[in-house]
């Protein structure tokens, strides 16, 4: 037996309507309509067991998986864990209710950087071919910034963008957001969603962490930071949300796992209202990031998440932490974004994994190697066909 508000929702104080919609009361219409989710359950099953094999495998704390087309901003897949079995529910501990992927932040660190070059290619502050030196370790006031290889590469030089990406460099990013007004970086920050929720329909969601507006203009180190992905900190969803945007051709759209209610023909009768999607960088300029972020796959520190045959877009990202005094302690959140397939871009797919236990655990060798997995399942399933070598 199915029941449905759909007339209460469309009509809540529709006189004819044989009851008045109380939300206290939850009284219900009996009709045919079924509520229809965006996730596919059998991508979300697949996501779900490799995510448990690769934090039980690393002695990590948490992980999760998300897969959104960008299209559109459906998810096709949300999976996390700890997390616990619905029908045992009373068997749970209470952290493992909570959504993390929409409730918690963190500090993404390297995965944000194609949202930074994209914020400088669109300001025009910079050239897809431009040349920016990396001498790999700088100080800024007080603090110092170094690459994560500087101890065993140096600095690098004059190096393009595409390498900048493709090297995960710091410091080549501190040098690009240089060249942008802090103000005028931190109207983008917002612009991008980084003050509010992401407008999913789910509870509990989450607003980014990011200093106010007159300490971020003020101190040079807060946008230095910023350009690497520290110093800030968001949901897994917002990240997917903002990468999307690459994908899809420049817009922002509203991540959601409700398609809506659909008739016993399968017609969808009703559907949300969510905000307009918001136009955010040019064609060419998504263009030219996935182009950059495909050479991170193809030579640089994604080329764990290789498959032959496809051209697949990635982003490599470990971060720090900070503990309770502030201060960045040992512990490290992996993570490794995707974006397939480069010719004809859609897919979104991020993983994050908290506080892996075991050696040289890195975006590169903890979620880098899960995203493949689980890019694999979603290129058989929707019919992702290979592409062609650029």
């Amino acid at each position: 037996m199915e029941y449905s508000l759909r007339r209460h929702l469309e009509y809540p104080n529709d006189p004819d309507s044989q009851t008045t919609y109380n939300p206290l009361r939850q009284e219900s219409v009996r009709d045919n309509l079924k509520l229809q989710l965006t996730i596919d359950s059998r991508l979300q099953r697949v996501a779900q067991r490799q995510l448990e094999v690769t934090v039980q495998q690393h002695g990590a704390k948490r992980g999760a998986v998300l897969v959104m087309d960008s299209r559109n901003g459906e998810l096709l897949a949300m999976a996390m864990t700890p997390t616990y079995d619905p029908n045992r529910y009373y068997e749970a501990e209470i952290e493992e209710f909570r959504n993390w992927v929409v409730s918690d932040v963190y500090e993404p660190g390297s995965t944000f950087k194609p949202i930074n070059v994209a914020i400088a290619l669109q300001e025009g502050v910079l050239g897809p071919d431009d040349y920016i030196y990396d001498e790999g370790r700088l100080i800024y006031d007080r603090w110092t910034i170094k690459n994560a290889d500087y101890d065993t590469v140096g600095g690098r030089g004059a190096i393009t963008v595409t390498d900048i990406l493709r090297h995960s460099s710091n410091v080549g990013m501190v040098h690009i957001m240089e060249k942008l007004d802090r103000s005028l970086y931190f109207n983008w920050l917002h612009k991008l969603g980084l003050g509010q929720p992401t407008g999913i329909e789910l509870p509990s969601a989450a607003s980014p962490q990011l200093k106010d507006r007159a300490q971020f203009i003020a101190s040079p180190v807060e946008a230095a930071t910023t350009s690497f992905g520290q110093g800030f900190a968001i949901t897994p969803l917002h990240l997917v949300q903002m990468h999307a945007a690459l994908a899809n051709g420049g817009t922002l759209v509203t991540p959601h796992v409700v398609k809506g209610l659909v008739d016993g023909d399968g017609d969808l009768a009703w559907q949300p209202d969510r905000a307009a999607p918001q136009k955010i960088f040019s064609a060419d300029v998504a263009r030219q990031v996935l182009e950059m972020m495909e050479a991170v796959v193809q030579s640089g520190s994604g080329e764990p998440a290789q498959i032959a045959g496809y051209r697949i877009g990635g982003k490599t990202g470990t971060s720090q932490k900070a503990g309770s005094s502030g201060t960045y302690g040992s512990g490290r959140v992996t993570s490794f974004v995707s974006i397939l397939p480069i010719d004809e871009p859609r897919y979104v797919v991020l993983a994050v994994i908290d506080e892996p236990s075991t050696p040289n655990a890195f975006g590169s060798t903890v979620a880098a190697p899960l995203v493949k997995t689980v890019v694999e399942t979603l290129a058989v399933l929707e019919g992702v066909a290979p592409g062609t070598p650029d």
